[in-house]
């Protein structure tokens, strides 16, 4: 028995006509092609996630859509994370178009950032993700939220979320590849003892998800450079605002509206 595979089709809307969508969902049905998602994406455009036998099921579906003037495909493809993300919430996830690997989002859309950052921890193996954010934004809520989608046990290696929180040690349990260790950039560079470096480096060296907020500040107090980082996520209140860091002296950063870095 041949095994099903997934697909994702995506079609920019040209003429809005009653009964387009009935259309299209009878021609996937006569090519016993099945629908398993669909959804409005961005730009009058509509996402659907298919599941079908054969390959050829979904080159005779592109034949007869390319005939078709009230829509144009914009993608046929196999579902990336993205992909399944955009019709499960209706956007996509926006990346720099400088740096692939820096995505971001804002306020409005922590929804989508928790699911996106879930999917992130379910993949196995070794994972590390900086985030960048201005103070009360959501970045550790996110972190957190994540963990839980993703049915994950999250482990405070340095924080201010509930209270300052600077490990230098981790009970035998605490050591394992399904944990998320959560590291705050700024905390663990200004107020760490060579211990709390030591617990770091045994911690990257774990196969497992890392997640550190203020990545730019880390990179300053260890050997790891940006290079390291497999995703950069970026979380703004809005689209323009700056994300910024001034250091003042050798203890603190401050923002110019005086935050201190337990703000963070």
């Amino acid at each position: 028995m041949e095994k099903r595979t997934e697909w994702y089709l995506e079609y920019e809307i040209q003429i809005n006509r009653p009964g387009l969508l009935g259309d299209i969902s009878s021609l996937l049905g006569m090519l016993s092609i099945n629908i398993i998602t669909i959804n409005g994406v961005e730009n009058a455009r509509r996402g659907m996630l298919l599941l079908c036998w054969k390959d050829e099921q979904i080159q005779r579906l592109k034949s007869i859509l390319q005939t078709m003037d009230t829509i144009q495909i914009t993608k046929l493809r196999k579902p990336k994370l993205r992909d399944k993300l955009a019709v499960r919430h209706g956007r996509y996830i926006h990346r720099d178009s400088d740096d692939q690997k820096t995505v971001r989002f804002v306020r409005d859309e922590l929804g989508l950032l928790v699911d996106f950052m879930a999917e992130l921890y379910k993949k196995e193996g070794h994972k590390l993700i900086g985030i960048r954010g201005m103070p009360r934004v959501g970045k550790t809520e996110s972190v957190v939220a994540a963990s839980v989608c993703a049915n994950k046990r999250w482990i405070f290696v340095s924080s201010t979320l509930l209270k300052q929180t600077i490990r230098d040690q981790l009970i035998k349990g605490e050591y394992s590849p399904d944990n998320i260790y959560i590291i705050d950039g700024i905390v663990s560079k200004q107020r760490a003892n060579e211990k709390h470096w030591q617990l770091i480096r045994e911690i990257m060296q774990l196969p497992a998800i890392k997640v550190v907020e203020h990545p730019d500040i880390f990179v300053q107090a260890t050997e790891y450079t940006m290079d390291d980082f497999d995703y950069i996520i970026e979380l703004r209140s809005h689209l323009e605002e700056e994300i910024t860091y001034q250091e003042v002296d050798g203890t603190q950063f401050k923002q110019g509206n005086g935050l201190s870095m337990f703000d963070f």
